[in-house]
């Protein structure tokens, strides 16, 4: 499930290369102190015209020069970045496989986990690829469509993804909530005396109204609600204690910052994962992509049926 992540992190590489290549490449033409030679008239004697970009004393940097630079470092590879994505898209409209903008929107959305909001994901991709969010979408929708030509003709079955999912359980871990009462007191003891009350038989709500000195709780029968086994707002040890209750449970005396809290658990439940669908249908592509050729080789192929050729040698 760790695709995405490792394309990114390849694009990044590469991004940061090329900057660092640029940026030398435009340093070194102008620190030249000595200043170039006029270019020869053209044939038929007009004199050419460029759009000076930068000066150095009498040096003059035009857009002519960079762009002859950034074609000759990077041509090739730009010019083959654009030669496959063509080859795909005609493949893709030859046989008539296409990617729907809820794949897209799926994909992304799966990207932007662990980023606080969607513009911020866009940002950082803007600030560390200064790639658009337009270039982001389209570059999405490329890999999604060479992945469905070169797994066209693989078949994984429920059953196989039934299989994968229970073996990598770890990845697919479905959270538990947990809904609990607690009752937060100033010493061990009266920690104590509030459980052997409990045990009488006394309301968790009546007393955790009347004894704890937690202000956020104590008022709503010190009742926190549904909340996940992670909460960053509940104590740990109390989320700890929680997990280990059964349902009806109150918890022994439990060490806290306040004093000792005391813990009802009135239920728990399996968060539902809307995502469900998607996860199964990710984890379907990823085993077919397994048993597809690689990727690379996949795009030489489209090449060769397609014939795709460089005809200026400076860019092949």
């Amino acid at each position: 499930m760790r695709n995405v992540k490792r394309l990114w992190g390849v694009i990044i590489a590469m991004a940061i290369c090329i900057l660092v290549l640029a940026s030398l490449l435009i340093s070194h033409a102008i620190n030249q102190s000595e200043p170039r030679q006029s270019p020869e008239p053209e044939q038929q004697g007009e004199k050419k015209h460029t759009r000076v970009i930068a000066k150095i004393g009498n040096r003059e940097i035009t857009m002519d020069e960079l762009e002859s630079a950034l074609a000759r470092h990077y041509g090739p590879e730009q010019l083959s970045q654009m030669l496959d994505r063509e080859v795909i898209r005609l493949e893709g409209n030859e046989s008539g496989i296409k990617v729907e903008s809820a794949e897209i929107n799926r994909e992304l959305k799966r990207m932007q986990q662990g980023y606080e909001s969607e513009q911020q994901f866009y940002d950082s991709m803007q600030s560390q690829l200064g790639m658009s969010e337009q270039e982001i979408q389209e570059d999405v929708s490329n890999k999604l469509l060479l992945e469905k030509l070169a797994t066209a003709s693989i078949h994984i079955s429920d059953t196989q993804v039934d299989t994968y999912i229970k073996s990598h359980a770890d990845e697919f871990e479905q959270e538990t909530e947990y809904n609990i009462q607690q009752i937060i007191v100033s010493t061990k003891e009266q920690a104590t005396k509030v459980i052997a009350e409990l045990a009488k038989g006394e309301s968790f709500g009546i007393l955790a109204r009347d004894r704890s000195i937690d202000d956020a709780t104590n008022n709503t029968g010190g009742d926190l609600g549904w909340i996940e086994g992670d909460d960053p707002f509940v104590e740990a040890p109390i989320l700890e204690a929680a997990k280990l209750l059964k349902v009806g449970e109150v918890s022994k005396p439990i060490p806290v910052l306040q004093g000792f809290a005391v813990v009802l658990l009135k239920s728990r439940r399996d968060k539902k994962n809307p995502d469900l669908v998607f996860i199964r249908e990710n984890v379907r592509r990823e085993l077919a992509l397994q048993q597809a050729p690689p990727l690379k080789e996949f795009v030489a192929q489209l090449r060769g049926k397609w014939k795709v050729s460089v005809l200026d040698p400076t860019l092949r």
